[in-house]
């Protein structure tokens, strides 16, 4: 059966649009470089990262959709969106590794009248620079001329209510003014407002700006913080009144650190760098250490020492309600407590089991039992699933780095 949309990369964003095209009657093909995550989809099984439960695979399978292990199919379609997995570098540059191959594999099969489009976090100029030259290298044709080619940056916010895919504005740029109307046409089909950037840098930026924007300022709510404990200033009531400002201000919240899939650019090939970004990223990489002391000095306070302490740590996924643990502190603030001794275990409804180090982390069956067992116990992802005030009763000490209890209850970041 003939389809009319292949999503490439079957990860946080590709399964996400999957699910919204299916949704919407559009004929859905998936593929990925990695076989893997199509044999699970085929099989009914939904992804480790909790992004979408099985009985939405059931839905979409249902629906039509077909995940499929051979590229071949990829030739066969309408519409192609990449969607692959671009993390950070060991030298903190997005990896374009599975992009690269993405487009290998769908140049070589590429039609002419096809729309392409990348979804993938680029830094600005890869859709008409490199990734439009592997398609064309790969097809013999000309993109603008023989196929359309666009980005549209991927605008997800896992596990949200309110902001879904079709509530959710797409922004689209164009290679050509055909290119952008050939990719307002699909997205049209999925979201109620499609938004033209005049062109693919200016949408790609457009990524690069929403998510730097987060890190700044969830850095600088996390230098509040620290500034804040250290004059006796409760942040969580300072926030609570500066929202009630109906303009200039947008209300973040501190944190253990920063966790998900939009990492921060501080620099774009060889440009000048964004000084404010690479320092939001020193403010925000150094919150598991300061939890750390924090804890330390907690359980000083109280007469123990960090070493010989059992802690226990509350929620180990980056959001809550998921469980995703992209770039969750929740690793590094295990390591740093077992390296000054600690005896560290964990609860978490949505984590069966967590490694740290290759050596497995003791999971807690129940709750409140092992808050009043624990020396320590640290909030650092507030699960709906958490009875926050009964939990404060329970626990011999609690840290809540997410200012989730009521004041008063617990010791807060």
């Amino acid at each position: 059966m003939p389809a009319d949309l292949a999503v490439i990369g079957l990860g946080h964003h590709g399964l996400p649009l999957a699910q919204a095209a299916t949704a919407a009657g559009v004929a859905t093909i998936g593929y990925d470089t990695d076989p893997r995550p199509v044999t699970e989809l085929a099989a009914g099984r939904p992804p480790v990262d909790g992004s979408l439960t099985a009985a939405e695979i059931r839905r979409m399978l249902a629906a039509g959709f077909r995940p499929v292990t051979g590229p071949a199919e990829l030739g066969r379609v309408r519409t192609a969106v990449v969607c692959a997995s671009a993390p950070p570098g060991p030298d903190g540059a997005l990896d374009l590794t599975a992009v690269t191959d993405a487009a290998r594999a769908l140049a070589a099969r590429l039609r002419p009248h096809t729309t392409v489009l990348l979804e993938s976090p680029v830094p600005p100029g890869t859709t008409e620079g490199p990734f439009r030259a592997l398609l064309e290298a790969g097809s013999g044709l000309r993109a603008g001329r023989d196929f359309h080619l666009a980005y549209s940056p991927g605008r997800l916010d896992p596990g949200s209510r309110t902001h879904g895919f079709a509530a959710t504005p797409k922004v689209i740029g164009g290679l050509t003014p055909a290119c952008t109307e050939s990719a307002a046409a699909f997205y049209g089909r999925l979201t109620d407002k499609v938004v033209r950037a005049r062109g693919p840098r200016e949408a790609e930026t457009v990524k690069l700006l929403e998510t730097n924007f987060r890190h700044v300022n969830i850095a600088l709510v996390n230098e509040m913080a620290v500034l804040c404990h250290e004059l006796g200033v409760d942040l969580w009531d300072v926030i609570r009144c500066a929202e009630t400002k109906p303009f200039g201000f947008q209300a973040f919240r501190p944190g253990p650190g920063v966790g998900g899939h939009g990492v921060p650019v501080d620099t774009v090939g060889g440009h000048r760098p964004l000084r404010l970004v690479e320092l939001a990223g020193q403010v925000n990489e150094r919150m598991p250490q300061y939890v750390v002391q924090r804890c330390a000095t907690l359980l000083n306070e109280h007469g123990k020492s960090a070493r010989g302490a059992r802690v226990l740590l509350l929620g180990i996924t980056y959001k809550p309600d998921l469980a995703d643990r992209q770039g969750s502190p929740a690793d590094e603030i295990a390591r740093r407590l077992m390296d000054l001794g600690a005896a560290v275990s964990y609860h978490d409804p949505y984590v069966p089991d967590w490694r740290v180090r290759e050596l497995p982390v003791p999971r807690a069956d129940s709750l409140y039992e092992a808050a009043a067992h624990a020396d320590l116990t640290i909030l650092l992802q507030h699960h709906r699933t958490y009875d926050l005030q009964g939990l404060s009763v329970k626990a011999q000490l609690l840290l809540d780095t997410r200012g989730a209890t009521p004041a008063g209850a617990a010791h807060r970041l």
